[in-house]
């Protein structure tokens, strides 16, 4: 998750991260700093300045940041980057090394990423006010001073990649919210800024369910009343503050790093140390116990629902129902499949996703498309599954929801506890989860079939 989605822009992220990376160790390679241990050095400095980064937010730069932000970013950055430079003398006691050359390496890092940086900045810059596949597609729903003056600003500024496609007015008697929410939904909106003066409370509450279900980024242009009680972000545009309605845990950077790291390293050991020996023992008793493959492999909606093949064992004997869910007494399971269902180790292959990036160990499980499509529009807040990675487990599988969906209620039970999740994820929420997981896999699940 560290690699940011959508469009071109999800490149940039990563690419100014590796480069900053390469010239810290490029100066610090060439340069005659005298340290002891190489080795040692060139991992201390790219460990420090990706700690520093994230913690900073070094790499969040947006279309409409500011070059005061920047310059604020630089001197955070490196501030902190000093301090923990001239520290490795004291921390592995290298009395051999130059303090003039590590100074001398301090200006040469910070000059050549300045430059790197506004470098950057610039030509994504002119990107933006020139090519049209960088842009944003946007609505406004409000017609005043505010909101004419936000309109103008976005046409004025090209290069912040914001592309205003209608402008509505709710308080004209003309006005329709389903006509504007279809015309939102044909027009493949990515932003909808609503001006909070001209809307009611009703009609706020439906751009927000709207906003939820869709994937839809919604933000808010505001007066001085209250709007919500969820935390709000504030941003300013040139010098327009602007409201956004959700700020996720997982929406910093240090925690998405977080959380990835944990993810890799996690999936990587019980791939090493248990399923390498494990998953032939499985796959030769599949083989044996039935006609087909090991492995069964069916796209399911992930991130931003966009398709991933998810990996499991194959538990049921080779069939064309692949969108149908699993009933008890299910004839298409085999007799080695009963057992791996309800032990859950028919999961197991899905840590070669979280490896990859595909999976989180938690997360919303990933459901099927036929189920997306029907609960999408029918479930309050269920497409916010999509704003984190699917997991092998979650923390509605942890509370016992799991297996067939039999009910209403079920359905907006595990969405619940999923929402919960993701507006409240921790690390160490995720690790009680998986200890939870493991209880329950020993004590034994009614609906694991």
């Amino acid at each position: 998750m560290f690699f940011t989605k959508g469009r071109y822009s999800g490149f940039i992220h990563p690419i100014s991260f590796f480069l900053d990376l390469v010239v810290i160790n490029l100066f610090a390679y060439y340069l005659p700093i005298l340290f002891q241990f190489p080795i040692l050095f060139h991992s201390y400095i790219s460990l420090a300045w990706v700690i520093i980064s994230f913690k900073n937010e070094f790499y969040e730069i947006y279309r409409f940041t500011k070059v005061t932000h920047i310059l604020k970013l630089l001197f955070r950055q490196f501030v902190f980057f000093f301090l923990t430079l001239y520290a490795f003398i004291g921390f592995f006691k290298q009395p051999n090394i130059s303090r003039l050359n590590l100074g001398i390496f301090f200006l040469s890092v910070f000059v050549s990423v300045l430059v790197l940086k506004f470098l950057n900045y610039y030509l994504l810059m002119q990107y933006r006010a020139k090519v049209k596949g960088s842009l944003r597609h946007v609505v406004v729903i409000g017609k005043n001073k505010k909101t004419d003056q936000l309109v103008k600003m976005f046409k004025k500024h090209g290069e912040y990649g914001y592309h205003v496609i209608k402008q509505f007015s709710p308080k004209k008697s003309g006005f329709d919210m389903e006509e504007c929410l279809n015309f939102i939904r044909d027009n493949g909106i990515d932003e909808i800024y609503c001006s909070v003066n001209d809307l009611k409370n009703n009609e706020i509450g439906r751009f927000v369910n709207y906003a939820d279900n869709n994937l839809i980024n919604l933000k808010f242009i505001p007066d001085n009343r209250e709007i919500f009680t969820k935390y709000l972000k504030l941003d300013y545009y040139e010098y327009f503050p602007i409201l956004s309605l959700r700020e996720l845990p997982l929406d910093d950077p240090f925690n998405r790093f977080y959380k990835r790291s944990f993810d890799f390293l996690f999936s990587l050991f019980v791939l090493l140390f248990f399923l390498s020996w494990l998953m032939p023992i499985i796959g030769l008793l599949i083989k044996l116990d039935s006609k087909g493959p090991i492995y069964f492999r069916q796209n399911r909606p992930g991130f931003k629902e966009e398709g991933f093949g998810c990996y499991k064992f194959r538990t049921m004997v080779a069939n064309e129902s692949t969108e149908q869910s699993a009933t008890r007494n299910d004839p298409r399971i085999t007799k080695l499949g009963a057992f791996l269902r309800k032990t859950s180790l028919d999961e197991l292959p899905q840590f070669v996703n979280v490896l990859i990036g595909q999976m989180s160990v938690v997360g919303p499980r990933p459901h099927l498309w036929r189920q997306n499509h029907e609960y999408g529009t029918t479930v309050g807040k269920y497409m916010l599954r999509h704003f984190v990675n699917p997991g092998i487990t979650g923390l509605a599988q942890a509370k016992g929801l799991r297996g067939e969906i039999e009910s209403d209620d079920e359905i907006i039970n595990r969405i619940r506890y999923d929402v919960f999740y993701i507006e409240n994820w921790s690390i160490l929420l995720d690790i009680k989860i998986i200890v939870q997981t493991f209880l329950n896999v020993i004590k034994g699940q009614e609906k694991a079939y």
